[in-house]
C-alpha cells in the first residue's frame, strides 16, 4: 500500500507522484519533506567480481525500480513544458540526424531520407514505451554515420564484395548479440569509472563533429571538378551561406534575450523554448523570398513515401550472405558495440545530471538491452541503427525543467541545482501538474513588472523540478513517422541544406559553451582581476590545470584525428581508452586529491551512480 505523507502544503501518495497542492503557496514553500530510503551510513563490504557479474541482476533491479512509476511517467506528461519540448527536440533530433546522413546517402546510395526517420521513429518508440530512461533521445547520429561510411569504403573495393546491407545486417547482429550478453552481465556498471574527464572530452569531440558537419554542408554547394558534385552554382552556395548564418545568429539571439533581464519572464521562457524552432522555419522561409529564390540554394533530397532507397525492399535477407563474410563482420560488431556502450550509456548518463533535479531512478542495463534490439532491427530494415544523442539527450531533459523562485536567505532551499542526493531526502514522487502549474504562475499582480525589492524579497529562479515523462519522446518520434507521408517530405524537401549548416553551428556552438573543457580554457584566459574569487579553480596551481586541460585536448584531438582517415572504423577504441587513461595513469600524475575532485568528479549525482555500483 502506498504511504501517505501529509506536509503544511500537499499531501503525497507514493510512489505514483499525485499531490494535492495548496495553490496559495508560491513555489517555494511548498517543500516536500517525506524522506527517501537511504543507504545504511555502516560501511558496506566491497562487491565482488562475481556479485557485479551476477546474471540478470543489473536488469532485474532497473525493472523493480522503475517499474512503479510507469503510470505517472504518462499522467505526468499533462504539462505545459511537455509542448516546447517536444517541438525542441524534434527538430534537435530529426533534423541534424538527416545532415549527418548526407554523406552516407550520397556515398553508398543504400540510404535515404525515409530510412533516417524510420530509424528515428523505432528508437523513440522503443525507449519511450518500454524504456526505464525515456527522457534519453536516440537516433542517428554522427559517429554511427561514420561508422557505416567506413565500413563501405572498406568493403566496397574488394573482390566479390557483399551486399553492402547485407554485410551491415551481420555486423549489427553481432553487435546485437553482444549488447544482450553484456546487459545481462550488467556491463554498464562500467559507468562508474566514467567521470567529467571522460564525458567532456566526448563531448567537445561531438560538438567540434557539429562544428565540421556544418562545413561540409557548406562546402559541397560548391560547384565541383566533376559532374557528380551537388553544387548547383556559385550563387546558390553563397545564398547558402547566407541561409547558415541567419540561422546560426537568430538562434543564439533568441537565447541570448531569453538569459537577459528584458521583457516579462514568460516572454523570455518562449523565446527559450521556441527560439530555436522558430530560426529554422525563418530561415527556411527567407530561402524563397526574392533574389534567394532565384539562386536556386540545395534543398534536402527526399524520396517517395514509405519507399526504401532505390526501390529495394524492406527485409534485409542479411544471412543469404556468403559465409565466409560473416567472420569477417564480427570484428566489426565487436568496434560498433565498444561505441553504443560508451556513447549511449554517456548520452543517458549527462540526461540524468546532477544539475537536474530529478526523482525517478535510471535503468541503465534494460536500456542497453532494448539497444540490442534496435540494432538488430536495424539490421533487419536496412536502416542506421539508432542510439543515444549528444547533446539533444540532455537538450531534452532541460526544456523540462520547471523553474521557481527559491528564497535567498534559506540555504536549505536555494542550492545552485539540486541533485539526486539532495533528494534522499525527499519523497519519491514527479512533480503534478498542479504543482508544475505553478512555475508559469507570477505572484505579482498581472500589469506590473517585478520591482528590484520584490525580486530580493521573492529570490532567485532556479530549477525546482523536471517533468519526468514518456510522451515528449514518443511524439517527437510519431512526427518522425508523419514526416514519412506524400505531403510532408514534400515540406521536408523544401528545408535548404544551409539551414541545416547553422543547426549544426548553432548546437555546436551551445555544446562547446558548457562544454567543461571550455571553461578551463576561459579560466587560464580570464584576467584574475575581473574574475570571481569563488572559482573553485583557484584552488588548484595553474601548473595542474594546464597539465589536466592538455590530457583532455590530446583526448580530443586524437579521437578527431583518427576520424579524418581510414582508420576512423576504430574511433570508438580511443573513446574507450579515455576511462583506462582517468582510471590508471591520471591518478600516478603529480595532482593532490583536492585538485582531481575540482578537476573532475562524477558525471551524476550518487542517487543515479548508485544503479551502476556508485562511483570512483
Amino acid at each position: 500500500m502506498a504511504a501517505t505523507v501529509e506536509t503544511p502544503q500537499k499531501t503525497v501518495d507514493e510512489p505514483t507522484g499525485t499531490a494535492n497542492l495548496d495553490l496559495e503557496h508560491p513555489v517555494e514553500s511548498a517543500a516536500v519533506t517525506a524522506p527517501r530510503a537511504s543507504p545504511p551510513n555502516s560501511p558496506r563490504t566491497p562487491p565482488t567480481l562475481w556479485s557485479q557479474m551476477k546474471p540478470f541482476k543489473g536488469m532485474l533491479h532497473d525493472l523493480r525500480s522503475r517499474t512503479p512509476y510507469y503510470k505517472s511517467d504518462w499522467t505526468d506528461a499533462w504539462n505545459y513544458r511537455v509542448v516546447p519540448a517536444t517541438a525542441m527536440i524534434f527538430f534537435a533530433n530529426i533534423l541534424p540526424g538527416i545532415a549527418f546522413s548526407l554523406d552516407l546517402i550520397e556515398t553508398t546510395n543504400q540510404y535515404g531520407v525515409i530510412e533516417v526517420l524510420l530509424s528515428s521513429f523505432m528508437a523513440s518508440f522503443i525507449f519511450s514505451v518500454f524504456g526505464a530512461q525515456p527522457l534519453c533521445i536516440a537516433g542517428v547520429t554522427g559517429p554511427i554515420t561514420v561508422f557505416n561510411k567506413t565500413i563501405y569504403t572498406i568493403i566496397e573495393g574488394k573482390p566479390d564484395s557483399p551486399p553492402y546491407l547485407h554485410f551491415v545486417g551481420w555486423v549489427y547482429l553481432w553487435s546485437a548479440i553482444m549488447h544482450f550478453g553484456l546487459a545481462i552481465l550488467n556491463a554498464c556498471n562500467f559507468l562508474r569509472y566514467v567521470t567529467l574527464f571522460s564525458c567532456d572530452t566526448f563531448g567537445f569531440y561531438v560538438s567540434w563533429v557539429y562544428l565540421q558537419y556544418g562545413v561540409q554542408v557548406i562546402t559541397r554547394q560548391f560547384p565541383g571538378p566533376d559532374s557528380t558534385s551537388p553544387g548547383t552554382g556559385t550563387e546558390g552556395a553563397f545564398v547558402t551561406i547566407i541561409l547558415s548564418l541567419l540561422t546560426l545568429v537568430t538562434a543564439h539571439l533568441f537565447l541570448v534575450l531569453s538569459r537577459t533581464s528584458l521583457f516579462h519572464r514568460l516572454i523570455r521562457r518562449f523565446l527559450s523554448d521556441y527560439g530555436m524552432p522558430i530560426s529554422v522555419i525563418a530561415a527556411s522561409a527567407m530561402a524563397y523570398w526574392g533574389r534567394f529564390n532565384e539562386a536556386n540554394p540545395t534543398t534536402l533530397p527526399v524520396g517517395g513515401a514509405f519507399t526504401a532507397a532505390g526501390g529495394r525492399a524492406w527485409l534485409v535477407r542479411f544471412w543469404e550472405m556468403d559465409g565466409k563474410w560473416v567472420g569477417v563482420a564480427f570484428p566489426f560488431g565487436i568496434v560498433l558495440t565498444i561505441l553504443f556502450l560508451f556513447d549511449h550509456n554517456v548520452s543517458s548518463l549527462i540526461a540524468q545530471g546532477s544539475e537536474f533535479p530529478l526523482r525517478k531512478p535510471p535503468g541503465f542495463h534494460w536500456d542497453f538491452f532494448l539497444l540490442g534490439i534496435t540494432t538488430f532491427i536495424a539490421g533487419l530494415l536496412g536502416v542506421p541503427a539508432p542510439n543515444g544523442l549528444i547533446p539533444q539527450a540532455p537538450i531534452h531533459t532541460q526544456s523540462l525543467v520547471v523553474l521557481g523562485y527559491v528564497k535567498k536567505d534559506d540555504p536549505e532551499k536555494a542550492p545552485a541545482s539540486r541533485t539526486h542526493a539532495d533528494a534522499d531526502a525527499e519523497a519519491t514522487l514527479s512533480p503534478t501538474p498542479a504543482e508544475l502549474e505553478l512555475s508559469t504562475i507570477d505572484p505579482i499582480p498581472a500589469g506590473r513588472e517585478r520591482g528590484a525589492e520584490e525580486i530580493g524579497l521573492l529570490g532567485i529562479e532556479r530549477p525546482v523540478a523536471v517533468v519526468e515523462q514518456r510522451v515528449s519522446n514518443l511524439v517527437q518520434g510519431a512526427l518522425c513517422l508523419i514526416l514519412m507521408t506524400g505531403p510532408f517530405l514534400h515540406v521536408l524537401s523544401l528545408i535548404p541544406r544551409g539551414v541545416l549548416a547553422g543547426l549544426f553551428w548553432f548546437m555546436g556552438t551551445d555544446a562547446l559553451a558548457t562544454s567543461g573543457i571550455t571553461a578551463k580554457i576561459l579560466f587560464l584566459l580570464r584576467d584574475r582581476r575581473l574574475a570571481p574569487p569563488s572559482d573553485p579553480l583557484y584552488k588548484v596551481r595553474k601548473s595542474r590545470v594546464v597539465m589536466f586541460l592538455l590530457l583532455e585536448l590530446i583526448g580530443f584531438g586524437a579521437t578527431f584525428a583518427i576520424t579524418q582517415t581510414i582508420a576512423a572504423i576504430g574511433f570508438p577504441v580511443i573513446i574507450g581508452l579515455l576511462i583506462p587513461l582517468r582510471v590508471w595513469i591520471i591518478p600516478r600524475l603529480p595532482f593532490t586529491a583536492e585538485e582531481l575532485s575540482i578537476l573532475d568528479g562524477p558525471t551524476a549525482s550518487p542517487f543515479t551512480m548508485a544503479s551502476v555500483g556508485g562511483s570512483i
